[in-house]
């Protein structure tokens, strides 16, 4: 195949992910299972979708100081072009600017019948401008510290704000940079199947470059593996691929074999499978989700990881649940010994995970996600024993959605009271604890002028509640 259909595939996606708000990595499976690239053009394909989403804001900036036309006023399909082709001219090292510029050329003259006009001339004047104009000053902290940040780290300038606001200059540029770093492949150990020495040394007799992770004592790094899924290890169960912050979350629950749990927002499953490896595989998880297909994620990743005790039920946890409704009814009869609601949230804890969501997601939404997890709480909590544990987890940054969801909850319902994770977490992770007695990894953030290190993590925040009363 040649390097044109990657660009090609890649453009599709791009405006599929501007147009439709879809995320990238379900747009790129999608459109690469239709392709037939080989594995050259597929890993080209990947690196031009999420290294334009990641540094979007800036080729924009850099574009504007060259184009005509505001690029945010051009046809999507040209925006998507440009943005593409400056980020192989900016970032790209191994591919030369002409063939850059050149293919790019030609990629949108090819489209003109879907664009309704030849636009050639204008990307490549643009483009030409972009390689013969130096870059231009960086706007100055001194002028304007969100402009700077926002510009520098292609962050949108609503969240720079919010996090210089509450957080000062030195935390801001640690989280916007850390939104342009590449995560690490961490995965889990399915204790199940395996324990952490042997996979290693599994893995590492298959040719993987592997280590430990510094915190979860389940987790491993994978530094060079190709195609996780193509690995025997992955196909017989041994893990799951999950980030070492969302690792910790649940242990915080601190289930013991033989109770019952409920996983009230489950989908695609890696907590429920967690809390069933703590378990032991004995006693019952009831897995809620509302979407069907993704709660046929739960099924599939439990069958692969071994897991027995899961049963899944579609429901919407924003609404009372009936224990008379379905076959599944007997199960939500009795209250749980414990309760983990992972609450849908804004994701802004995983945007280098997600660079998409630097461009969908707005400040409004930050109050429309509280009172979705505020609902799921005050439905869920009536589902729990006197004296059970309840875990709340998100993977945002914003207070709204995690400190101010706990404590307009525990204002609400003066039964439940917090508890301090402390006692829960691994010895290297008890720097995440908040003043609160919370978990955040956003503690984790190099401090400023620091790059992000080799076991960098995701930011999550995990509250624990005890509702009061025996059972």
């Amino acid at each position: 195949m040649k390097v044109q259909d990657a660009r090609s595939v890649a453009l599709e996606v791009l405006q599929t992910v501007e147009r439709d708000g879809a995320f990238a990595d379900d747009a790129l499976d999608d459109a690469l299972s239709r392709a037939g690239l080989d594995a050259r053009d597929r890993g080209l394909t990947w690196e031009l979708v999420y290294g334009v989403l990641r540094h979007r804001g800036t080729l924009d900036w850099r574009l504007n100081h060259v184009a005509a036309q505001p690029i945010e006023r051009l046809p999507l399909l040209v925006q998507s072009a440009l943005r593409m082709a400056a980020y192989q001219v900016l970032y790209l090292d191994r591919i030369p600017v002409s063939a850059a510029v050149n293919e790019s050329v030609k990629l949108i003259r090819s489209l003109t019948p879907q664009s309704g006009r030849d636009w050639t001339g204008f990307v490549n004047a643009v483009l030409r401008n972009l390689i013969r104009n130096p870059c231009p000053p960086w706007p100055a902290p001194g002028d304007d510290p969100v402009a700077s940040l926002a510009v520098r780290y292609s962050c949108p300038a609503w969240l720079v704000k919010r996090w210089m606001d509450r957080l000062g200059p030195d935390q801001t540029e640690a989280l916007c940079r850390a939104t342009l770093s590449i995560p690490p492949l961490t995965i889990r150990v399915n204790l199940l199947k395996t324990n952490r020495n042997a996979l290693q040394a599994d893995l590492a007799r298959a040719g993987c470059r592997v280590r430990p992770t510094a915190c979860s004592p389940v987790g491993l790094v994978l530094e060079h593996s190709g195609a996780v899924t193509d690995l025997p290890q992955f196909r017989e169960g041994g893990f799951y691929v999950e980030d070492e912050a969302g690792q910790l979350v649940a242990p915080l629950l601190d289930p013991q074999p033989g109770e019952r749990v409920l996983d009230a927002c489950a989908a695609p499953g890696g907590k429920a499978t967690h809390l069933a490896a703590l378990m032991q595989n004995r006693g019952v998880i009831v897995a809620l989700d509302r979407s069907p297909p993704r709660l046929r994620l739960v099924q599939e990743n439990c069958r692969r990881l071994g897991v027995q005790i899961v049963t899944p039920i579609v429901a919407d946890a924003t609404k009372a649940l009936s224990p008379t409704s379905g076959k599944h009814g007997p199960l939500l009869e009795r209250p749980f010994d414990r309760i983990l609601v992972d609450a849908p949230c804004s994701g802004l804890g995983v945007l280098r995970r997600h660079p998409e969501g630097k461009w969908q997601k707005s400040e409004v939404g930050l109050s429309q996600h509280q009172s979705r997890q505020l609902a799921i709480l005050e439905r869920i909590g009536s589902l729990l024993r006197p004296g059970g544990v309840l875990v709340y987890s998100t993977c945002s940054t914003e207070p709204e959605e995690n400190e101010l969801v706990i404590e307009h909850f525990c204002t609400r319902r003066a039964e439940f009271q917090r508890e301090a994770v402390a006692p829960w977490l691994p010895p290297n992770a008890l720097t995440f604890l908040t003043a609160q007695g919370d978990l955040s990894t956003m503690m984790a953030l190099p401090s400023q002028g620091q790059p992000e290190g080799p076991d960098s993590m995701d930011c999550f925040f995990a509250a624990r509640l005890r509702k009061a009363g025996r059972s």
